[in-house]
């Protein structure tokens, strides 16, 4: 029996079988993995290691799912989601201490993990699905159009917003009248595990929302099994360009749909025009929020003291790192940057161990760097880490130029007080999501997705996310 590290006020959200058709299951093999706490190090928890051999009854069930599910109303689906998201609420408490003792965030995050409001949004948009009826160029002919569910989908989800992610793309499936299989990242299942087990509450019918959990060394295997399965019609995927290009050729040959939301190198303008204490705590908020490990956060861009320590004591403001690659990948940029020629201003810009926390612990400090330039990695990669790098530029020319300088295009953020200057960069960056004197342009009415190698496709906002899981028909008619 695993050591329990917490309480939930509700016991029965915590979960650690996949879920099929309404049941726990266990993998095929019968292997399983460990969830560690990142705050101290500690297995907790033991989840199925799925393989590439347990898809194929799990697709299966979806498709039953979708086959009742997609003759559901769209008044049935809206409310649906609503008793979703009204459990949900119920549950914020017990999600939060999830997400912390998966992801090592700190609470107070965790807490704004489930709170965007996508199940609510979207119960909005599953009504506002519609056709249209156009006019022909010929007198007795008539041509309309209507839209409908695409069939069994999959997501696979990261770990650095579970809940977040998960919720942006089930809702917005469920809102068309599709089913979905969520993969969930090896760090974070039982948090996804806790929201099938609430949709269930909420009436969604069995194999509407399935879960297969697996380990890091089976993810890929099992990824492709979803991605090509015959039955699978469209896939929708949070993750690195690396593998995103990878998941993209998979769909290719079966031609499925394909949501592809991927990195990103964020850069942020401050402009000496610019509200500076409001810039900076936009810029604080979103830099720091989840030790630095989001697609949208900051790269380039003022520190104040954070209290490090393990996300759960609500006096830490930041909280561990989920996993080492993204600060093992940071550290390296420090270094480089600090061969060429620029200074550590905080941090040490190296894992820190702490003692109180557990020998297997993972934290980072913040780091700030100033006297950036172009040629440094910083400036040309992802960083998934608390690092932040400070860049001296001249002339709005010549910053547009070093920001669009990336193959990534997901996010950039501009303060300023010039309302010309305001539009003109957002015309002229090159990203799918322009942050115009705010850090938070993430919201459930609000398109999300990059451009370039940032990805392709909208999560999230009006109409264009639920077109994602839709086919649209036309008819023609002759009337005599």
């Amino acid at each position: 029996m695993m050591q329990r590290l917490f309480k939930l006020s509700n016991p029965d959200l915590l979960h650690e079988a996949s879920y099929v058709h309404g049941e726990r299951i266990q993998a095929a093999s019968g292997q399983t993995f460990v969830i560690i706490d990142p705050g101290s190090g500690i297995d907790w928890a033991t989840c199925p290691d799925n393989s590439a051999e347990d898809v194929n009854n799990a697709v299966q069930s979806s498709y039953r799912g979708f086959l009742e599910y997609r003759g559901y109303t769209a008044r049935k689906r809206a409310q649906l989601l609503l008793e979703w998201h009204r459990l949900i609420g119920e549950s914020k408490e017990d999600l939060a201490k999830l997400i912390t003792y998966e992801t090592g965030k700190p609470l107070a995050e965790a807490r704004g993990d489930y709170s965007l409001g996508f199940a609510w949004w979207f119960a909005g948009e599953a009504e506002r699905i519609q056709g249209i009826i156009g006019a022909s160029s010929y007198a007795e002919r008539r041509v309309l159009t209507i839209k409908q569910p695409i069939g069994v989908a999959v997501a696979l989800v990261p770990w650095n917003f579970p809940i977040a992610m998960t919720m942006r793309k089930a809702s917005a499936a469920f809102a068309a009248g599709c089913s979905m299989i969520v993969k969930p990242s090896p760090e974070t299942p039982l948090s996804c595990l806790a929201l099938a087990d609430l949709a269930t509450r909420a009436g969604f019918p069995a194999g509407t929302f399935n879960v297969l959990t697996t380990s890091l060394e089976n993810t890929p295997g099992l990824s492709e099994a979803l991605c090509t399965h015959p039955l699978v019609a469209k896939v929708t995927f949070t993750g690195s360009t690396r593998v995103g290009k990878i998941v993209a050729g998979l769909c290719a040959q079966g031609l499925k749909k394909c949501t592809l939301e991927l990195g990103g190198n964020c850069p942020v303008v401050v402009f000496d025009d610019a509200d500076i204490g409001q810039a900076i705590g936009q810029i604080m908020a979103l830099k720091w929020r989840n030790a630095g490990q989001a697609c949208i956060t900051a790269i380039e861009f003022m520190f104040k003291p954070f209290k490090t320590g393990h996300g759960a004591d609500p006096t830490n403001n930041f909280g561990a790192v989920t996993t080492l690659s993204g600060p093992e990948k940071a550290e390296l940029q420090v270094k480089n940057a600090l061969e060429n020629g620029a200074k550590l201003r905080t941090g040490s810009g190296k894992p820190l161990m702490l003692s109180s926390s557990g020998d297997g612990s993972q934290f980072m400090e913040p780091v700030v760097l100033t006297g950036m330039t172009q040629d440094m990695q910083m400036a040309k990669e992802e960083t998934f880490g608390p690092v932040c790098g400070l860049f001296k530029f001249e002339t709005e020319e010549q910053v547009v130029k070093w920001a669009n300088d990336t193959s990534l295009g997901l996010a950039s953020y501009v303060f300023t007080k010039n309302s010309d200057r305001l539009w003109r960069l957002f015309e002229n960056l090159e990203a799918g999501m322009i942050g115009l004197n705010t850090g938070n342009g993430s919201a459930a009415e609000s398109p999300f997705g990059g451009i370039k190698q940032s990805g392709y496709g909208k999560e999230s906002g009006k109409d264009v996310a639920v077109a994602e899981y839709l086919v649209e028909k036309t008819g023609t008619l002759t009337v005599m």
